[in-house]
């Protein structure tokens, strides 16, 4: 039998105050809710489920996980989550110079200190911070 496991369903991550990283990832983010249960909030990723869990004991939050948010134009996306309060820890920069286009990212954290990911694939020499090619 074949697997064929190329497909999330569900990301899990563990928060420390359920109340406080529904309200991120709802209204910071800009998820779609899709329910919640007690002490745990589903939201739609395009299809993928995201599943903040509170957790018993606030310090074992785990701090591992990285989710990637793909977005069409970062330079944009950096601007808007600035504007709603998100301090990048690491700003948008060239991540990969791939052979036929380029990977920037820019990282950030939620409440809980998860590390989050903005993502953006573009055309080769573009820098979507500075709208235009890199000279």
């Amino acid at each position: 039998m074949k697997l064929n496991l190329s497909q999330i369903g569900q990301i899990r991550i563990g928060v420390a105050d359920i109340d406080r990283s529904e309200g991120f990832f709802e209204t910071v983010i800009g998820l779609r809710k899709l329910f919640r249960v007690g002490n745990m909030a589903y939201f739609d990723c395009a299809g993928v489920r995201l599943w903040l869990d509170q957790t018993a004991d606030a310090n074992q939050v785990a701090q591992t996980s990285v989710i990637y948010f793909r977005c069409a134009d970062l330079g944009l996306t950096v601007t808007e989550l600035a504007r709603r309060g998100v301090a990048f820890t690491h700003p948008a920069h060239l991540v990969a110079p791939l052979e036929d286009h380029d990977l920037w990212m820019a990282f950030f954290e939620d409440p809980d200190g998860h590390t989050l990911a903005v993502m953006s694939e573009v055309s080769k020499g573009f820098d979507p911070i500075q709208r235009k090619v890199a000279s």
